[in-house]
């Protein structure tokens, strides 16, 4: 069914976050918590690869008065790179997209046991069943196994966990066996949402890869991109912006929050949209327009 989104005159729309679910610090239900007090209106929430925590964010969003968009944040693979694809307003009970996210969840599982295998060298006794309970019995992500080296004593910070362990190199840095890009895309698409690439320019790519990527990204049916995203210099979000405007693609924003204390990511502190855009909750089944 369509979401029901309640019509404000001054939304605040926040379309990418993160919870227990996948590798966030909060509850579905705290984050909601958490997006009403600091104003949000409209959320997406956007779990990796898992859709298990809307049944729950919904039931919070509805006691709380605050719009509850469908979403997920899917991996997949461009070129040997691994590109996050975000999914909004699609069927939640699709059932060929719900078969495909059982596969998803195999691969996450797969990748969260070779992370553990090439971190067995710190002596952490169960890595990964520590790992899983700071993932609250999900599939634990790379922040959930830094978390528990700062809970062992092998590192003081998540930062320093990063950069020994888990950053991008380091051993813990696991490539997982994702889906190629136009198949990813073609899910979102098939159970009747809108596809969005996010974060753009966190994969460090030149503008001409960059290019090329959206190119690709359209060429399977790709729609949107994330232009406002928390964190964004000002450089990136006009390089961002140009690109949607050229391209044709409909603007999405969002925190991509994942635990509180990081003011540069925190739910609705995201840089006012650019002019001259098409959003993409206009787009929604049930568009937010004010």
């Amino acid at each position: 069914m369509p979401v029901t989104i309640t019509q404000e005159s001054k939304p605040c729309i926040d379309l990418h976050c993160h919870s227990t679910a996948s590798d966030g610090a909060l509850t579905p239900m705290d984050l909601v918590a958490r997006a009403r007090e600091k104003g949000v209106t409209h959320l997406a929430l956007t779990d990796h690869d898992t859709i298990d925590g809307l049944a729950a964010a919904r039931a919070a969003a509805d006691t709380a008065g605050l719009a509850l968009i469908n979403g997920i944040e899917l991996s997949c693979v461009w070129r040997g790179n691994t590109i996050h694809i975000v999914g909004l307003d699609f069927d939640h009970s699709d059932p060929d997209f719900l078969a495909l996210l059982e596969q998803q969840n195999y691969n996450r599982w797969q990748r969260a046991r070779l992370i553990a295998d090439k971190l067995s060298r710190l002596k952490v006794e169960d890595l990964l069943g520590k790992a899983t309970q700071h993932a609250g019995g999900d599939v634990p992500g790379r922040p959930h196994f830094a978390r528990v080296l700062m809970d062992e004593g092998v590192v003081t910070r998540m930062d320093m966990a990063f950069k020994r362990y888990l950053g991008a190199g380091k051993p813990g840095d696991v490539k997982a066996c994702w889906p190629e890009l136009a198949e990813v895309v073609q899910w979102i698409e098939s159970a009747g949402g809108i596809s969005v690439l996010a974060h753009p320019r966190k994969y460090k790519m030149t503008a001409t890869k960059l290019r090329q990527l959206t190119a690709d990204f359209m060429a399977a049916g790709g729609r949107g991109i994330e232009v406002s995203v928390s964190g964004q210099s000002s450089g990136d979000l006009g390089f961002v912006a140009e690109l949607a405007r050229r391209q044709g693609l409909l603007a999405s924003q969002g925190s991509d929050f994942h635990f509180p204390g990081a003011a540069w990511c925190e739910l609705g502190r995201i840089e006012k949209m650019p002019e001259g855009l098409e959003p993409v909750w206009h787009h929604f089944r049930q568009p937010v327009r004010y």
